[in-house]
């Protein structure tokens, strides 16, 4: 049952350095720079969005995500899942309003996979990227790279999978859109929705907690997921895998590399789900077919390279 939890609002990943990192991140993504906060942490929005920011980019030792975030309806629903959070175990931090710039009060907790996760009710609404909020143009004309338009999804590895979706189904309210099995009937891999997306967040289990292994960003045809991939060629990124097409989601897909090795996507299309359908499930032993739907084979850094 819905809890009231509305969309993914932010992530924050770390990266071993910023200027690189803003390259790739506002250059070839084409991601839009909002500011620079006294931490040296930089922000960036997807050009449709209209909360201030989606991605936070940390300067670190280490690449990998820090936490993911999640909007909620108001107030009240924070209040309340904050204390459901509680009653269910987990450990609650509080967060305060403006920690991050134009963000309100957030509560943090770990999922049993081993990643950080956090909640908000309040954020500022800076309104879609260069279009008026009034009879507005198709889309701003100064857009760089890829032109990606929303920060969409993020894909985990950890162990407890099973625990980690009982505590997204019971207390954050999310439905399992689909899913892999494994021979013994165990869960592999879960994906996971708060809306009518494909998935809000994906989890497959891994024995090491808190590996990050992308952030997705979505884009509007197959022709613009061709063009990235150009561009991709084109500034000799490092690529992964792509273009092609998922079994899970059906969505297009190219997967790449930003310069301090955390994995990122963009993608158009894939399905949708209400909370009436029932979940899609794949059986582990076809997860070539499941992952790369053409290729029907795993190439070996999508299984291994984390951050």
């Amino acid at each position: 049952m819905r809890k009231g939890v509305i969309r993914p609002g932010h992530v924050q990943i770390r990266v071993l350095d910023i200027t690189e990192a803003l390259a790739h991140y506002r250059d070839l993504l084409g991601l839009i720079e909002v500011e620079t906060d006294s931490q040296g942490r930089v922000y960036l929005k997807g050009w449709t969005e209209v909360d201030k920011f989606s991605v936070v980019l940390r300067e670190a030792d280490v690449p990998g995500m820090d936490f993911m975030g999640y909007k909620v309806l108001n107030s009240d629903v924070l209040g309340q899942l904050e204390e459901d959070l509680k009653a269910y175990g987990c450990e609650v931090e509080e967060i305060p309003a403006g920690e991050l710039n134009g963000c309100g009060r957030r509560i943090r907790f770990a999922a049993p996979t081993g990643h950080q996760f956090e909640l908000y009710a309040e954020k500022e609404q800076t309104g879609k990227w260069g279009l008026s909020k009034v009879n507005p143009e198709a889309w701003p004309r100064d857009l760089k790279g890829m032109k990606a338009t929303r920060f969409d999804h993020c894909l985990l590895y950890g162990p407890n999978v099973e625990a980690t979706y009982e505590l997204f189904r019971d207390v954050l309210g999310f439905d399992l859109a689909e899913q892999v099995i494994d021979p013994e009937g165990n869960r592999a891999a879960a994906f996971l929705t708060a809306s009518m997306k494909a998935h809000d967040v994906a989890f497959i289990e891994c024995p090491e907690p808190g590996k990050f292994h992308h952030a997705s960003f979505f884009l509007e045809t197959w022709e613009d997921v061709l063009r990235a991939a150009d561009l991709i060629s084109m500034t000799d990124t490092s690529i992964d895998i792509g273009p092609t097409r998922h079994g899970l989601t059906h969505g297009k897909t190219i997967y790449f590399f930003d310069p301090s090795g955390n994995r990122n996507e963009v993608f158009c299309g894939g399905d949708y789900h209400y909370p009436d359908h029932e979940p899609v499930t794949w059986k582990a032993e076809d997860l070539g077919k499941a992952i790369f739907y053409h290729d029907r084979v795993l190439n070996e850094r999508f299984l291994t390279v984390l951050t």
